[in-house]
């Protein structure tokens, strides 16, 4: 049974607080370029708003290969644009919307991912790719667009989707990573509006 809205306000505010006190400052400011490769560490991570959520207000991600030289990159996207590519993928592994899910799935998920958890989930992990696109531009090979499929972390990606966020960061191979940007990436303003911010004590493993 969920609490009240009140407590959970005060509860998120709280949690949101010890976050943040324990962060050692960022720039206000990405460029394009730094998004490519965002800097991270060990007890690096990315908190997301979520603007439909009853529970709480955000969540925190943090990274899948958090190890030097895993030649794996954080890439902020647009969520609609994520799910669109998504969609496409043939395989059997596409989830349905959140509202077909079964009570338990959507219960456990959201438990999941509150962020008074101690252990900090990590971000969704994909790779993408391009094939032709349907119509006569497809066809004759002037048109392409993008193919998106979750490695880890598809029933995160959708919840968060349906409870209001519009960006948050997902990990790619370094060599996806511009294909990813270009058809996925995040507006500019989401690079200032959700930033990796690093832990000094309390970790995310």
């Amino acid at each position: 049974m969920p609490l009240s809205q009140s407590a959970r306000s005060v509860s998120a505010l709280l949690t949101r607080w010890r976050v943040f006190a324990s962060l050692s400052s960022l720039p206000l400011s990405l460029s394009k370029s730094s998004s490519a490769a965002m800097p991270a560490s060990a007890g690096t991570v990315w908190i997301v708003p979520l603007h439909h959520h009853p529970w709480y207000d955000h969540v925190c991600l943090q990274r899948v290969f958090d190890a030097d030289g895993t030649r794996h990159q954080v890439v902020l996207v647009d969520v609609r644009k994520l799910l669109v590519c998504a969609d496409r993928d043939n395989t059997d592994y596409v989830l349905k919307p959140v509202a077909e899910w079964h009570s338990g799935k959507v219960r456990g998920i959201r438990e999941f991912l509150d962020p008074e958890n101690p252990r900090i989930p990590q971000m969704p992990y994909v790779t993408i790719s391009t094939r032709r696109a349907p119509g006569l531009l497809g066809w004759l090979g002037l048109e392409r667009e993008g193919v998106v499929a979750f490695r880890n972390g598809q029933h995160r990606a959708r919840y968060l989707a349906d409870a209001g966020a519009r960006w948050f960061p997902v990990e790619v191979h370094e060599r996806e990573a511009a294909l990813l940007r270009e058809i996925c990436g995040a507006a500019d303003d989401a690079r200032t509006a959700l930033r990796p911010t690093t832990l000094t004590s309390e970790g995310g493993d």
